[in-house]
């Protein structure tokens, strides 16, 4: 008999005695305050977030910041939102290479991983979420869930027929190389959700 052979009889020998399937799944874990705990995550994960009244408040908040201020092209995708780029201008997503600022609308959040649904749904180029150096995203502050498991009972069947959808958290980052963290290696240097309240 050879050696595997013989590892793997006594792994079938000593196998745990079989349990039944729970009678109902769990869906996950649960939040008192689902948004306070999104924002807290968001922040773990090298993102920033806010909560703001409307659109108009969102907008205010947007100018001040500096990322928005040092920008000399700004996309904006979210209406009462003023950009300077035309994302429907741009026949060609290379067009967009010298995004600063990409202002766009999330589906929904999850409170525990500080992640946001976006789709390509009236969206020319979903490059933008990638290609563009700071990337903001607006969510109704009513549509935060607690967890994954949610997460993807609201979608449903929804994501497996769209052209493209995604979570995003956080901007983006790796620690490959030499295990140092490099922020914005493969796309946005920050990210930046607003929260709004009346939308």
């Amino acid at each position: 008999m050879s050696s595997r052979d013989t590892i793997l009889k006594r792994v079938r020998a000593n196998q745990p005695a079989p349990l039944e399937l729970p009678s109902h799944l769990t869906h996950g874990v649960t939040f008192a305050d689902p948004r306070a705990q999104f924002l807290t995550v968001l922040e773990m994960v090298g993102g920033r977030g806010v909560v703001v009244e409307d659109v108009a408040a969102a907008e205010r908040y947007l100018r001040e910041l500096p990322v928005v201020q040092d920008a000399k092209v700004i996309v904006s995708l979210v209406d009462g939102i003023v950009g300077n780029r035309e994302i429907n201008d741009c026949p060609e997503p290379h067009e967009l290479a010298d995004v600063g600022v990409a202002i766009c609308a999330g589906q929904f959040g999850v409170a525990e991983n500080g992640a946001i649904w976006v789709t390509d749904e009236n969206l020319k180029h979903r490059a933008i979420y990638f290609i563009c150096q700071h990337l903001v995203v607006l969510v109704k502050a009513s549509e935060i869930v607690a967890n994954m498991h949610l997460a993807y009972e609201r979608l449903g069947s929804a994501f497996v027929n769209r052209g493209f959808s995604a979570f995003i958290s956080g901007p983006s980052k790796t620690a490959d190389i030499e295990q140092s963290l490099v922020i914005g290696a493969q796309g946005p240097r920050s990210l930046t959700v607003v929260l709004v309240e009346r939308w």
